[in-house]
């Protein structure tokens, strides 16, 4: 199977998608300047504690206080509570943990009062972004994730990932971590390291141990609530987690977001750092892979698959519900049983896809198309469990109720990604009226000699709607060729399938988009609106 990661950088978000065989599989999106993200480490502060809960709200500086449950704590929280008040009484002097004598665990099912007080400061870990009203959920068992280890300070524990099946590898692993890792620090093998030589796994370990010293004395310094450790971004993290051997090539259309993920495939695989390459057409990224069509048909209510089958998906804050229907498909099968399999066969496996595509996470219930036969409810329950093997998110698959639903538990860590596949009228903006489209041409010309002319814009780019672009190209004597022999090739027109009909955007040479929009163009369609309203308002 052939793997590839395309990552679209623009100004204000970053998109990433994961192609298996040229099919999107997983896509992404990030804002540039996002807060509160899932291995973010902050100085907090205590606000309130809720006996009933068992739990405390933290103030992180997000506009809804944070959630840490008792069980969160960790075990260690003893030792936590002793090195962070040793920390914070002398702020000029860094405390070791590896001299530190760790103090015995905590009660399991002791109350959050024993242990926390209003105003107390803590050093904390996102594990769950903020979701729908909710702030974020937190821990203070502290981890830094490399590709090859995780570190787990207040720990001495050595944990190796179950996916590592020689007992013989794991005994080799383990003995290597123990002989390089320092005290009172645990550590978790990951799959990755399977193979690996000491000095990479210790260049690892140094690493990450320089991450936890580096957030410590930025927690002297800093007044709660502050940021103290930040993941790195979100596409390097991506790369870290999801990297294999078999990835074809990465594609980035952005230089400095090239040099960071070439560096940290230099670093991680040295022999496979000439898979970055670095994506310099004029044409959208996401259109030359064709990625652009599969988000457009993928999201939304309604996702069809094949033959006319369709699945529903509806959305709630904790529920995600699924609905099979076979639609209008010709029925290849000899007889209903057969053909609800078949069906039912292939929503699993555009369901497990769109799980992994939209990040779903929460309750799943799945309402296939009833099955009389139960070696065919045990088969699909089977295939199920098959398809969704490669899905990194914990999860759990029930067997069919006797009403023919599947009920799926998945991690859920972050909002589902949710993309609106209806376009909003560009020239409307919802008003219900429109400049007439056959003037539209003339309107893409004003724009344009407005900035050859006026703006003394060169080189740029302006992208129009697929349509449109074939329209403006089409013949010898194209409008296109003409406003080019007339103001000279000083600018190109060019295709994006991201934009509505008689919607356009233009970015200068830098890629920096250009704001064209007049008041006029917002205000035309609601002030024939309101002088119709004065019409009908003088008649009556």
């Amino acid at each position: 199977m052939k793997s590839e990661l395309i990552v679209d950088v623009q100004p204000g978000e970053v998109s990433i998608a994961l192609l298996e065989d040229s099919r999107l599989v997983s896509l992404q999106k990030e804002a540039r300047n996002i807060s509160y993200a899932v291995g973010d480490i902050y100085l907090a502060k205590v606000k309130k504690l809720m006996p009933g809960l068992n739990a405390a709200f933290v103030n992180v500086g997000y506009e809804k206080d944070a959630f840490l449950h008792y069980l969160d704590l960790g075990s260690k929280f003893s030792s936590y509570a002793a090195f962070m008040q040793q920390m914070l009484d002398d702020r000029k002097k860094v405390p070791s943990l590896q001299r530190m004598k760790l103090l015995p665990d905590i009660d399991k099912h002791g109350s959050v009062t024993d242990v926390l007080t209003p105003g107390q400061e803590l050093m904390v870990q996102i594990v769950k972004e903020p979701i729908s009203s909710k702030g974020p959920r937190l821990t203070t068992e502290i981890t830094f994730t490399g590709r090859f280890l995780v570190l787990i300070p207040f720990s001495d524990k050595i944990s190796v990932s179950q996916k590592i099946k020689t007992a013989e590898e794991k005994m080799r692993l383990r003995q290597l971590v123990d002989s390089i890792k320092p005290k009172n620090f645990g550590v978790i093998i990951r799959t990755s390291a399977e193979g690996k030589r000491v000095a990479e796994l210790n260049h690892e370990l140094r690493t990450l141990l320089k991450y936890w010293e580096d957030a410590v004395a930025k927690a002297q310094k800093a007044k709660a609530p502050a940021l103290i450790f930040e993941e790195e971004s979100r596409i390097v993290g991506v790369l870290r987690d999801i990297f294999s051997p078999s990835f074809e090539s990465v594609y980035v259309n952005d230089p400095e977001i090239f040099a960071q993920i070439q560096n940290y495939v230099h670093l991680i695989a040295p022999d496979r750092s000439e898979i970055v390459k670095l994506y310099s057409k004029d044409e959208p990224i996401f259109d030359h892979f064709n990625i652009t069509k599969q988000i457009k048909s993928s999201f939304g209510k309604t996702v069809s698959f094949k033959s006319g089958a369709y699945i529903i998906i509806e959305h709630t804050e904790a529920l995600h519900v699924i609905d099979v229907n076979s639609g209008n498909r010709s029925r290849a099968a000899a007889d209903q049983e057969s053909n609800a399999l078949e069906v039912n066969l292939r929503a699993a496996d555009e369901i497990a896809r769109q799980l992994r595509l939209r990040d779903m996470g929460g309750i799943i219930v799945i309402d296939f198309i009833d099955m009389a036969k139960a070696e065919h409810r045990q088969k699909l329950y089977e295939h199920m469990k098959e398809v969704m093997a490669n899905d990194r998110a914990r999860h759990n698959i029930l067997q069919l109720s006797k009403f023919g639903l599947m009920q799926i538990t998945r991690q859920r860590v972050r909002p589902a990604l949710d993309i609106v596949t209806t376009e909003a009228c560009p020239s409307c903006f919802g008003k219900g009226e429109v400049q007439p489209s056959l003037l539209f041409t003339d309107t893409l010309y004003e724009k344009i000699e407005y900035l050859l002319d006026t703006l003394k814009v060169r080189d740029f780019i302006m992208y129009v709607h697929p349509f449109v672009d074939a329209y403006l190209k089409k013949g010898i004597l194209s409008p296109y060729r003409r406003w080019r022999m007339e103001k000279g090739r000083r600018f190109k027109v060019l295709p994006d399938q991201s934009l509505a009909y008689l919607q356009y955007k233009v970015l200068d040479k830098d890629r920096n988009e250009i704001d064209l929009k007049e008041e006029k163009d917002m205000d035309s369609s609601s002030s024939k609106n309101k002088n119709k309203a004065k019409n009908r308002s003088k008649e009556e």
